[in-house]
């Protein structure tokens, strides 16, 4: 039961940061979802350095890694906006938007991860 209410606080903290930076950076006269791609490679990365730090001589909790890893970034990633976006990009016939959006999100993203566990190797 510890686990689930981690998993939820952390989840519920993620989700309200989200929301607020698609309010802040997504574009409505363009159409363009800026806030949801920062929030996804911020995530990302932000799961790199959790997840790199928690392996790093099992420096953090399980605890802390359900509460920041799993609740705060799953909360605080979305991958249902980020189809959605595409579905609008492609039911208007923006296929470059389309094809642009995916591959950006999915490298940069890919990267993030990458650079964030790399950076705690650092440490």
């Amino acid at each position: 039961m510890k686990n689930l209410l981690l998993v939820f606080i952390g989840g519920g903290f993620g989700s309200v940061l989200r929301y607020i930076i698609g309010k802040w950076l997504n574009n409505t006269e363009t159409g363009v979802p800026y806030g949801t791609f920062a929030a996804n490679i911020l995530g990302s990365l932000l799961i790199g350095l959790i997840l790199g730090y928690a392996a790093k001589n099992d420096a953090i909790s399980e605890n802390h890694t359900l509460l920041l890893a799993t609740g705060f970034c799953g909360g605080f990633t979305t991958f249902s906006t980020f189809a959605y976006e595409n579905h609008v990009f492609l039911k208007s016939g923006d296929f470059t938007s389309f094809a642009f959006y995916t591959l950006v999100s999915f490298i940069t993203g890919f990267l993030a991860v990458f650079a964030g566990m790399y950076l705690i190797k650092l440490i």
